[in-house]
């Protein structure tokens, strides 16, 4: 037989087993509607199979060695094979991925494939800066492109599902998670979720079955970054007013924007456990937003509820979180133990139990993972897609724009490329795991450039580089959370040797890349462990200090912003850290990120943000001590919101709005020209924030409705245009009514959320 008869027999046997199986399992038909063979696949599954897709494991065991033996792993292992697993996470790899999804395909009754998740917070393998560095960018369009870098290593290596963005607004420094997030506001928050979103899936929910995407899975619905006292895990008590208007809207907006999956909280809200609540779930999230996606819980949060006090024991558990619309139980075991029993019991519907799996095949066949359960295990592609060039350069990109120049007395900065004697001071310029910062849990230790790997590329100088103190001394009940050293100084001496004889000193302080992220709330914001004496002592002997910060939350740096002429947040930037803090630092990048939290002068200010509302007595207009105010600091921050230098300098001029009265859902036209009036070409970010001067509520200060990133070369003049529709001039009320309001708004555009041009209008 010829190689034409060979290739058209081949094609003819596919076809026939492909119609065979169409037959035999009639919800692999491609040309039937998703919804079809949701029904067909559904009418033949039992009710133990129905809550096997509502349970998710944790990898348990290296999948393409030997099966698991005993204990735990062996019952796993057991469901597995099955029916009973409808989604694993933490397994990576094309050759662990295909592995287990043999397993559920071909060795379980219906072989419903599973869908593989995996935290995937600002890359895999190759890291872009952590979330709320990429927030600083406000550059939506660098944010997509970083996660879709992302997806495309994830998808790569066998992962179909991500458990990101985190979309959780806090005010809340102390919370080590707020480096997951986008901040302090809900308007940069919401914009931030659409880019994620999208970068992930793609633009369309077609996308969503391309091989270089991945479902991704708003995160934790909802308030979690509210919690009391910045403490992880804790109460959250806000009222609905807050819930609405602060929390709420990144969630709406990634809903709207097409997310595929949510997961729920570890908190309390209104006394309810996220994972029980209906309210959340129900009423607002599967009711008012028409979403058809599903929502995972949080790990064991299901169990998680009798620790809470809301339910008696596992079985009440399952029956309230099932009731309250969480479609999958990850790690908590109650579903596959206990839901069966209950569903036959009468305890809870079938029909929730069909809700749910419905969703969950619903976002299995969108992917794809039906038509061909191993589109994802391509070892040619992931070899060729993990660590490349393209990849890198595009996280080098990102970091470079995440990073904000704080202060530049002195024109300190950019350093000269030629004849300056350097001192690089501070381990963590020498450190090439600090750097990949907190939640990166694929990627190689050690594998970022470091500072001064990255200032070495520059050869005009002379550079010398001492530690001053080492980075740490020992570790706590989690092998990875390094702790700064405390008390040793012994190299302080020949840090402030190098420092005397320089030009200009480079230090890099902040915080270690795990000592933030999930469970690392502090109470103290201060640079830690000896950071802040040996900064003092180097300015004693060299005031021509540049500080560079490495830290994924605001700390609170009094001294150093009453004392060092030039400060630097380069927050934890991942793979490529020093090549970018390196071309800023010596002005091959001009710094243009703008702040996402507010920096407080001391922890006791916390939380702190811009858009807090007035009290009855906000200034000091008696000339008394009755109003509301610290005795002992100033009740601003040390950076607001929004805040951001150049090494240029931003002139604003003419704003005009255009009409002063306008009816309501007519556009509110704003306009300034915006000239740089400095010596170097950048980027500014145009921010208009608006104040409703009386509301059947009462309304923030001042809220961030508009921005626009522009560049400008030195001298130019661009006229910026922002538009102000119902969706920005309105609120909602504490039952979730939108309303838009007549009356009076003041608006203030400018570089930041603390000064700017002020106007106003009226809403007849």
């Amino acid at each position: 037989m010829n190689t034409k008869k060979l290739i058209a027999a081949g094609i003819f046997t596919l076809i026939t087993i492909s119609i065979m199986n169409a037959q035999k399992k009639p919800h692999l038909d491609k040309t039937k509607p998703i919804e079809e063979r949701i029904d067909l696949l559904m009418k033949q599954m039992t009710i133990e199979e129905k809550v096997g897709q509502m349970n998710q494991y944790n990898g348990f065991w290296e999948v393409t060695g030997p099966a698991p033996k005993e204990g735990n792993a062996e019952l796993k292992y057991k469901h597995l094979r099955d029916g009973l697993v409808g989604s694993m996470l933490s397994v990576r790899g094309v050759k662990e991925v295909k592995a287990v999804q043999k397993i559920a395909v071909e060795e379980t009754r219906l072989g419903i494939p599973l869908i593989i998740g995996f935290d995937v917070i600002h890359g895999y393998k190759t890291l872009s800066p952590i979330p709320l560095a990429e927030a600083a960018s406000w550059d939506m369009d660098a944010i997509k492109k970083s996660a879709q870098v992302a997806a495309a290593e994830a998808s790569a290596v066998g992962i179909n599902w991500t458990f990101g963005p985190n979309v959780d607004v806090s005010h809340e420094a102390r919370w080590g998670r707020v480096m997951e997030g986008a901040g302090e506001d809900a308007y940069l928050g919401s914009k931030v979720a659409i880019a994620r979103v999208t970068g992930f899936q793609g633009d369309t929910k077609a996308d969503l079955a391309k091989v270089n995407t991945i479902a991704a899975c708003a995160k934790h619905f909802a308030a979690y970054g509210f919690a009391e006292a910045g403490r992880e895990y804790n109460t959250v008590d806000i009222s609905n007013s807050r819930l609405y208007n602060e929390v709420l809207p990144p969630f709406h907006a990634a809903a709207e924007a097409g997310v595929r999956t949510f997961m729920n909280s570890f908190n309390i809200l209104n006394g309810i456990p996220a994972t029980g609540n209906s309210f959340l779930q129900r009423d607002i999230l599967k009711g008012k937003w028409n979403f058809d996606g599903f929502v995972v819980s949080d790990w064991a949060s299901v169990r998680e509820m009798i620790a809470h006090g809301f339910a008696k024991d596992g079985a009440e558990a399952t029956q309230k979180a099932v009731t309250a619309g969480s479609d999958m139980d990850m790690e908590s075991y109650l579903y596959v133990a206990e839901l069966a029993n209950l569903v036959k019991s009468g305890k809870v519907k079938e029909s929730l139990v069909d809700d749910a799996v419905r969703r969950i095949l619903r976002v299995k066949f969108e992917l794809g993972l039906f038509d061909d359960p191993y589109k994802y295990c391509d070892e040619k592609r992931e070899k060729a897609t993990i660590g490349s060039k393209a990849n890198n350069d595009g996280v080098l990109d990102m970091a470079k724009k995440s990073i904000v120049l704080l202060k530049n007395e002195k024109n300190l900065l950019p350093l000269q490329k030629i004849g300056q004697k350097i001192a690089l001071i501070g381990a963590l310029a020498n450190d090439k795991n600090s750097p990949l910062g907190s939640w990166r849990i694929a990627s190689d230790d050690n594998t970022a450039v470091s500072v001064l790997e990255g200032m070495q590329q520059y050869k005009g100088n002379e550079l010398t580089f001492e530690k001053g103190a080492d980075l740490t001394v020992g570790k706590t009940a989690f092998v990875e959370e390094l702790v700064f050293n405390t008390t040793d100084k012994s190299g302080f001496e020949a840090a402030r040797k190098v420092a005397a004889s320089a030009d200009v000193v480079v230090m890099v302080l902040g915080e270690h890349g795990f000592q933030s992220g999930e469970g690392r709330s502090r109470t103290n914001l201060d640079l830690p462990g000896v950071q802040q004496e040996l900064l003092e002592e180097i300015y004693k002997v060299n005031p021509n200090i540049v500080l560079v910060l490495n830290n994924g939350r605001p700390l609170a740096l009094p001294w150093a912003a009453a004392h060092i002429p030039a400060i630097v947040e380069a927050w934890h930037l991942g793979t490529q850290t020093g090549n970018a803090v390196a071309q800023v630092l010596y002005g091959d990048y001009n710094p243009s990120g703008k702040l996402p939290m507010s920096f407080p002068r001391n922890v006791g200010q916390c939380p702190i943000y811009y858009n807090n509302y007035s009290t009855g007595r906000p200034t000091n207009g008696e000339g008394n001590v009755f109003w509301s105010h610290y005795t002992d600091v100033e009740k601003t921050p040390q950076f607001p919101f929004g805040f951001g230098l150049s090494y240029t300098t931003f002139d604003y001029k003419n704003l005009r709005i255009n009409k002063a009265a306008f009816a309501k859902g007519e556009s509110v036209v704003v306009s300034v020209e915006v000239t740089n009036s400095g010596n170097y070409d950048g980027k500014e970010v145009v921010q208009l924030y608006i104040h409703d001067d009386a509301a059947s509520l009462a309304r923030p200060v001042k809220e961030l409705k508009g921005f626009e990133l522009i560049t400008l070369k030195k001298g130019e003049t661009k006229t910026v245009t922002l538009t102000l529709t119902d969706k920005e001039l309105g609120f909602f009320d504490n039952d979730g009514n939108y309303l838009v309001e007549p009356g009076t708004f003041k608006i203030m555009v400018g570089g930041s959320s603390d000064k700017g041009l002020e106007s106003g209008f009226e809403i007849k």
